[in-house]
């Protein structure tokens, strides 16, 4: 089979649509599918992806990549826009292509080349709706309205709704959304799935990661970690985590947080830190290539994530999949990954709760020890091979019973 995936967003723009397309593409290559994923072309200067210390076991099979002229979002500086101009070229290379099906996981320029490639060579459409704009919407245009912005976000759906044949939902909980814009079309529920080629590691790697974290920031030597991973934005609920920092310092003086990821809140929450007086205790690595994420999980105590507008959360499986509990607040796509306190303690949005819960494992080493058995068999069904042989049945359903139409 031969998929076109439509996306706005793609490396080296890191964030979970780009996770998860990286993730299915590759797996579905390994089934012996061919895939071409259209995207947006971003300068140089932002790819962040920087070669990981560690050697590839082996070389990947890449999808092909059509990158299509961008230019900067105002609104977000990260993010482009694909020229309006290019559809026709666009077109031309996709039919060279000669897909079965087209793959739409964004809302934006890139989407609407993918809507006009499916109706040109009379094509099905599947769609899956990664990001509740609704809810995001609110942090990239605070000088809005609220109602404003959510009608805007409302409307866009709609229309890439109705356009397309099939609709994924990675959580019970964007299914729920789609259900209430009230439009009659099939629905799948598909997470994405954890790829345990970035999570699985010798001792001596891991030893050697640890030695070489602890030479660049000091202040994780001898200490347990406490570990955040995701994109450094308002939305993700960081500042939370700082806190409630110096109430765990009360208890135990041998904790740090360490902060993963890039982003626009990323010198607010430094300064944060310090108005706090926790400085000492927080380590902001910026943005660490997936294998090197992969070894961070292992060098941590405990995943915290209170991220309130999480559409996946896949972090969350990927520490458990690592043998390390998690404490995440339990809001959007963590209800869906977590199923109450499997792995770790779902709770509320409250600091003294989660505060509660993240001493309990440090003080109770048999709790501790408990929960890290549990995370790993609950993230085995998350694996992205599995994952992927059910978009491929979507696939079929998709073409069976569309092609005609």
């Amino acid at each position: 089979m031969k998929i076109a995936i439509f996306t706005d967003a793609y490396w080296p723009r890191v964030n979970g649509v780009s996770v998860s397309i990286d993730a299915f593409s590759h797996a579905l290559l390994r089934l012996g599918h061919k895939v071409l994923i259209v995207c947006s072309e971003y300068p140089e200067s932002m790819d962040l992806r920087r070669i990981s210390t560690e050697q590839e076991d082996e070389v990947r099979v890449e999808p092909e990549i059509l990158q299509v002229s961008s230019f900067e979002f105002a609104i977000s500086k990260e993010d482009r826009i694909a020229h309006a101009h290019k559809i026709f070229w666009v077109a031309k290379q996709v039919g060279l292509f000669a897909p079965d099906i087209i793959h739409l996981n964004s809302e934006f320029m890139i989407a609407s080349f993918g809507h006009y490639c499916a109706k040109h060579f009379k094509l099905p459409v599947v769609y899956t709706l990664h990001t509740l704009w609704e809810e995001y919407g609110l942090q990239y245009f605070p000088m809005f309205p609220i109602p404003f912005i959510r009608f805007i976000a409302r409307t866009i759906f709609k229309y890439i709704l109705r356009c397309s044949d099939v609709v994924i939902a990675p959580t019970t909980q964007v299914i729920d959304v789609i259900k209430r814009y009230k439009i009659k079309k099939e629905i799948f529920l598909l997470p994405t799935g954890i790829d345990p080629k970035y999570l699985t590691f010798s001792s001596l790697q891991k030893e050697s990661f640890r030695k070489r974290m602890e030479k660049i920031y000091p202040a994780l030597i001898n200490k347990k970690i406490l570990l955040f991973a995701g994109r450094i934005t308002k939305e993700k609920n960081i500042s939370f985590l700082l806190r409630i920092l110096p109430s765990i310092l009360k208890k135990r003086n041998d904790i740090v947080l360490l902060i993963v990821g890039n982003g626009p809140y990323h010198d607010e929450l430094i300064k944060m830190s310090e108005e706090l007086g926790i400085r000492d205790n927080c380590v902001f690595s910026g943005y660490l290539d997936r294998k090197d994420l992969g070894l961070a999980y292992t060098m941590s105590y405990m995943f915290v994530f209170p991220s309130l507008t999480e559409s996946q959360g896949l972090v969350t499986i990927e520490a458990m999949y690592s043998s390390i509990p998690v404490v995440a607040i339990g809001s959007m796509g963590t209800i869906m990954v977590m199923n109450g306190n499997n792995g770790g303690f779902m709770v509320e949005n409250d600091e003294a709760e989660f505060t509660a819960r993240v001493l309990d494992l440090l003080e109770d080493d048999a709790l501790y020890q408990s929960k890290a058995l549990e995370a790993r068999e609950h993230s085995k069904s998350w694996l992205i091979d599995s994952m992927a042989l059910k978009l491929i049945d979507i696939y079929q359903w998709t073409i069976k019973n569309y092609s005609v139409q």
